[in-house]
């Protein structure tokens, strides 16, 4: 496959997705670091006839303390335009009336606020870093061996992230742990469940042929954009690997070295 051979849909593209962490900047200690030229990369894509939104998978703050931070590094976002899990499973478990046992970061909680959590009928997890202890996880492990019908929520199921000091175990891990446990299939709210990805095209209003998704997780960026019919696009920066363009099962469209080639490409071949 040609280096750039998914240039050729983007004169038809009315929209772009971004992933977040890898893509805009690699998280870590005081928030994280901006990848260069991922600000500008933005604020490029933000003036252009494209519309933009962001995809995230991030479970560690409300959405609202999520943008705040990357608004002090620099990026021009606002909170409607940022599509994380968390809220997204607290509207799932009111509509289905479920009350949760939270495995989540503790900066997360406030996003499950008005969620009754008396008498837990479900299990819902997140990246809750250093609480997953084992006594956490057996506590989470006990309810669900303790209902009838054992219902499990993740938010993402990725493996790994990038932080500025290395690679750090995600939800993902977690979650396959207590579905073997508990002998139950975890629901995944986040990438790459298809659900997710068009909830972003519905607040869109674009067809998923008109969107490009750019992330640096292959199965979960790339993949699951391309199992709901957008194309994807990986760039070479967060937890990307140089073995992930030599992967089996999932094949970006495109591999791009950061977001500002990225940019700089679909800009420059809808000029043309």
């Amino acid at each position: 496959m040609a280096e750039h051979k998914w240039t050729g849909c983007v004169k038809s593209l009315k929209g772009v997705i971004l992933d977040m962490c890898g893509v805009l900047y690699d998280s870590g200690e005081g928030g994280g670091v901006p990848i260069s030229g991922s600000i500008e990369a933005v604020k490029r894509l933000k003036e252009s006839d494209l519309q933009l939104r962001f995809c995230t998978n991030e479970t560690q703050a409300t959405r609202e303390k999520f943008v705040s931070k990357l608004q002090r590094m620099g990026f021009e976002l606002s909170v409607s335009e940022v599509f994380p899990p968390a809220p997204a499973v607290a509207a799932i478990l009111k509509e289905r009336g479920l009350r949760p046992h939270l495995l989540v970061h503790d900066d997360v909680m406030p996003e499950f606020d008005n969620v009754d959590k008396t008498n837990p009928n479900c299990v819902v997890i997140g990246d809750a870093a250093e609480k997953f202890s084992y006594k956490n996880l057996n506590d989470a492990f006990q309810v669900l061996i303790g209902l009838e019908k054992p219902v499990l929520f993740s938010m993402g199921k990725g493996r790994y992230y990038k932080e500025t000091d290395g690679l750090k175990l995600d939800v993902g891990v977690y979650m396959k742990a207590l579905e073997y446990a508990s002998e139950v299939e975890a629901e995944v709210v986040g990438k790459p469940s298809s659900m997710f990805f068009q909830t972003v095209l519905n607040d869109m209003g674009l067809q998923p042929h008109e969107v490009l998704m750019i992330g640096d997780d292959l199965v979960n960026d790339v993949g699951g954009a391309q199992q709901c019919g957008m194309k994807g696009l990986q760039v070479r920066t967060g937890k990307y690997r140089p073995s992930d363009e030599r992967h089996a099962s999932v094949t970006a469209d495109g591999y791009v070295d950061n977001l500002a080639t990225a940019v700089d490409l679909i800009l420059k071949n809808r000029a043309q």
